[in-house]
């Protein structure tokens, strides 16, 4: 599975800029809430996917917070890692303190500054031999790399310092195929929610 199918409503970007929604089961009124706020419609590889051409940190922060405090009325299965809508009035940083960039199968961590390297390693990430990057501990799966690096994530706000994830997802066309089937019918809201971030 890729780390975009665990949730009900995977937000994330691409590297040339476009704000995705991915929706893994039926959410009543996403349609209409996903596309009220300026994400465009589209299939693809079993995916429904919601998308917002690369814009403005400022409008795309605008509209995916619209569309997802629209989602968290259905579902508070709901992670947000998209680099695209961070934006902040008190907090323009372009250079993070901290920088995760997803690909082989892990993620890799670079951090500015003291106070970012001791919140990784409070999450349990080491430091490299050369000691410039950061990853996770040994044998993590795809939910536990996501697990980790939401909680990492969440925790940077939290403390007032900048992060950006990188999904290694070049294109919207390089967006992964579904590993779940489509459902057929409205379901009711998850009883238990998985990690979620949202910092707005």
């Amino acid at each position: 599975m890729s780390l975009l199918d665990f949730p009900d409503v995977f937000i994330g970007s691409t590297d040339d800029g476009h704000t995705f929604v991915v929706l893994n089961r039926r959410i009543r009124d996403a349609d209409l809430l996903l596309t009220e706020a300026g994400f465009l419609p589209r299939e693809h590889l079993g995916r429904r996917l919601y998308l917002l051409p690369p814009g403005t940190a400022q409008e795309a922060h605008e509209r995916a917070g619209m569309a997802m405090y629209g989602l968290l009325a259905h579902t508070h299965d709901l992670i947000d890692l998209s680099w695209t809508t961070r934006w902040s009035p008190d907090h323009r940083a372009v250079d993070p303190d901290l920088h995760f960039q997803f690909g082989d199968g892990t993620v890799a961590v670079t951090a500015k500054t003291t106070s970012a390297r001791s919140l990784l390693e409070q999450h349990g990430f080491a430091p490299t031999a050369g000691g410039s990057l950061y990853r996770p501990q040994e044998g993590l799966d795809e939910r536990g790399l996501l697990g980790i690096v939401t909680a990492a994530e969440a925790h940077a706000y939290a403390h007032g310092l900048s992060a950006r994830v990188q999904l290694g997802i070049p294109t919207p066309a390089d967006i992964p195929a579904s590993a779940r089937r489509r459902p057929t019918a409205g379901t009711g809201p998850q009883t238990t929610p998985s990690v979620r971030r949202r910092t707005r």
